[in-house]
This record gives C-alpha cells, structure tokens and sequence, in this order.
C-alpha cells in the first residue's frame, strides 16, 4: 500500500480463497482500496459461481458496477431503476465505459446471500477440518504444513503439506494413490507456474508474442521456460492440497484417519 500510495496506483486484493482470513491482526479486504472474493462451487460460501467486491470508495464501486454491467450508464450505488422513458429514447446513451455481461443472477445472489449470513459457521467447520488432518500428520517429519505465523489466521480452502521427496521413498503421485486406496479423496496439486502453461509457452495470447518478444523482455535475456524460478518449480512439485469443503465431521475423521495409514504405509 506504501508503495501504491507513493505511484498512485489502486491495489485489488485477490481473496477469492480468503473468507475470514486475516494478516498481521487486519482482516482480507480491508487493506486495499478494492477486494473480490470468489462464490465458485469449492469456496467457504458458494453459490455455484460468480463472486463479489468490496469497496468503501463510492466511485470505485460505481466502475465496477458498471464493469459488470456493460458499461450501462444506469448502473450505480446512488441510481436507483431507469425508467421506460429513458431506455426507450432513441437518443438515450446507454454505455458510458467499457464493460462486459458479468451479472450474477438475483437466484444466485440470494443464495451467496443465506451463505454470507453462515460465514461464521462455514469458515470455522474448515479450520475444524485443518485441526484434525494437523493431528494426523503430527510427528511426520517428511510432511511439512503450510506455516501460519503469529498475528495471521488460516481459513483454509484447501490443507496444503510439502512433500520432501529427499526424506522418504514416495513420489508425489505414490501418495496419493495410496491414500485414496485407504479410503482419502483425491489430492489436488498447486497449479503449474503461469509462464509454464502452454498459453504462455505458445505466445498465442497476442498475435506479436508480446510480452516475450518486446525489446525491454528480450533485452534481459529472458523468455518463459523451464527454469526461470527453480524455487517456484520445486516447491509446486511437491504441494499437496487436501479438501475441507466437507459438511460432516465424521466423513472427515475417516479421510484423516486414510491419511494417518498413507503416512504409517511409507514411513
């Protein structure tokens, strides 16, 4: 935000995956001058798909609105509905900025909206959920879990352990077979780092190439391939991201029960 501040820039936070989360004692979407959270089905709140922003900038708010709603002229905090007047003037200027048709449906709202009323409920039952796969993995030394440090709270979308392949004979591909044999869901992987997929690769996102072909890209020896960050690339080999959108605590109890003997199985 310093930094913002000092060259006039507007931060987004991207807490799609952060309801309740907070850093350094601030709640998400409270820091910068805009938030979005995301209502995609595997969220804390969900109403299938789509999502909110927040915002105490009035005009801020208004550019969204209207982002979302095909630039319409009509769309704002302090509008309320046009009238038929003025939509069926022939004159009438209907799209004063750039927008697109992201509205989401009043059905879709009023579910996101009982979901909104239980993010209390919702949040906790996943850090429920992260303290019991914690118990399970406790004293393995070849699993690490995400770290959480002082002053900042997890709201877990999903529980994320390291797997170091240099300490035990099991490859990322061995441990989740194994759990789901025991009884475990399936375990995500953290996507490929951007510039490895194939859009990126392919240049196909912009006829020129750019920005792999621009002067200033070439000019530092750069291109997106394998080996532009080691760190990146080895750690996102090893992550394994394990559900917590379960609603039944003994369904869980199960799957951290499968994750206890994939654990005893390699150890």
């Amino acid at each position: 935000m310093d930094i913002a501040d000092q060259h006039g820039l507007v931060v987004i936070e991207d807490d799609a995956e952060c309801f309740q989360g907070y850093y350094k004692g601030r709640i998400v979407g409270s820091m910068g001058h805009m938030a979005s959270f995301s209502f995609q089905s595997s969220k804390h709140l969900t109403c299938g798909e789509g999502g909110m922003v927040v915002t105490n900038d009035e005009d801020l708010a208004n550019k969204v609105r209207r982002f979302n709603s095909l630039g319409y002229a009509g769309v704002g905090a302090a509008k309320g509905k046009i009238t038929k007047d003025d939509i069926q003037d022939p004159k009438y200027a209907r799209h004063v900025s750039l927008g697109f048709n992201y509205r989401l449906p009043e059905l879709c709202s009023a579910v996101a909206l009982a979901q909104v009323e239980r993010m209390d409920e919702l949040v906790e039952m996943r850090k429920t959920i992260a303290q019991m796969y914690s118990e399970a993995v406790s004293g393995c030394s070849w699993l690490k879990p995400q770290k959480v440090p002082d002053g900042y709270v997890h709201s877990y979308w999903t529980y994320v352990l390291e797997l170091d392949t240099d300490a035990v004979d099991c490859t990322w591909h061995d441990f989740r077979k194994k759990y789901i044999e025991l009884g475990g869901d399936g375990i995500y992987a953290a996507w490929l780092p951007n510039y490895l997929e194939p859009v990126f690769q392919e240049y196909s996102f912009y006829p020129c190439g750019c920005p792999t072909k621009c002067s200033f890209y070439n000019g530092h020896g750069q291109s997106y391939r394998k080996g532009l960050c080691p760190v990146t690339e080895d750690t996102q080999s090893k992550l394994l991201q394990l559900k917590t959108n379960y609603t039944d605590l003994h369904m869980v109890e199960k799957k951290a029960n499968s994750l206890t003997q994939t654990i005893a199985y390699f150890s």
